[in-house]
């Protein structure tokens, strides 16, 4: 399940319940019912996982669908294409990723493991592209996904990097353990963010998913002091060496940040 759904299925991230109340939260409600790997929902389906009226989810679904943002399909609905060109639209990550795509192939080609390019959203990771071979481990994340901060490698160099007021309450909250590796004690965490901003990297060793490891590095912004996103090399235990693509991903990112500067991007 993606971490950010819960039990019901429905994508909680960000939902305001009492939006509910309005036509666009009820829409809105409908299309986070869909998780990571639902291809198809009935209306029943929809119906328990919004919690809606049946009368009122049939209702909004059919607007949704002459709006191209849901298709209607014989055994129920699925997303449409209307809501992935309207995806594409979003300038921020559309602009970083056009900019960002060549030094991310790059660095695949040099490391033939799976790179991602992941930037902060509130507390969490979401991860803007994903590039992976034949041999591509096995990983959690997804394009589009989130993923919690204090568990990754490119969390922890974006959080590195954050205001002191988002690192604190990072900290200071819940840190959810996902695997029995997962840093779940506050002064050791911002120890390792403290490493991080010394040597400009951050590790994850199986603290999201058994049997992953990961390097991470941020882009940094003109001024050296913020992250507009981060870059992370990962590979299973037994055959995956982070120090050994060090210098690869370090290269990746100096490069990327020095264009996107001259760009006066802003994440």
């Amino acid at each position: 399940m993606a971490p950010d759904a819960d039990s019901s299925g429905l994508d909680t991230s960000g939902l305001d319940t009492s939006a509910l109340d309005t036509v666009l939260g009820k829409a809105v409600a409908i299309l986070r019912a869909f998780g990571p790997d639902d291809r198809m929902l009935p209306l029943a389906e929809l119906v328990r996982r919004t919690g809606l009226p049946k009368p009122t989810v049939h209702r909004v679904a059919a607007d949704l669908v002459g709006h191209r943002l849901l298709e209607k399909t014989e055994h129920g609905y699925r997303l449409a294409g209307g809501l992935f060109e309207l995806g594409m639209r979003a300038a921020t990550e559309r602009t970083l990723l056009e900019v960002a795509m060549p030094y991310l192939q790059d660095l695949y080609e040099r490391t033939h493991e799976t790179v991602h390019l992941g930037v902060r959203e509130g507390t969490e990771v979401v991860y803007v592209a994903k590039i992976g071979g034949h041999r591509q481990a096995r990983t959690p994340s997804r394009t589009g996904g989130r993923m919690p901060m204090h568990c990754t490698a490119i969390g922890k160099a974006l959080l590195a990097y954050a205001a002191p007021s988002v690192r604190a309450g990072v900290l200071g909250g819940e840190l959810p353990r996902r695997t029995p590796r997962t840093i779940v004690a506050p002064g050791l965490l911002n120890q390792q963010l403290d490493r991080v901003l010394e040597t400009g990297l951050a590790y994850e060793r199986e603290e999201s998913t058994e049997g992953l490891l990961c390097v991470a590095a941020p882009v940094l912004d003109a001024d050296g002091t913020g992250a507009l996103a981060a870059i992370s090399v990962t590979g299973p235990v037994g055959r995956f060496r982070p120090e050994v693509h060090e210098s690869a991903l370090r290269a990746a990112v100096t490069a990327l940040g020095s264009v996107l500067a001259r760009r006066r991007y802003r994440g």
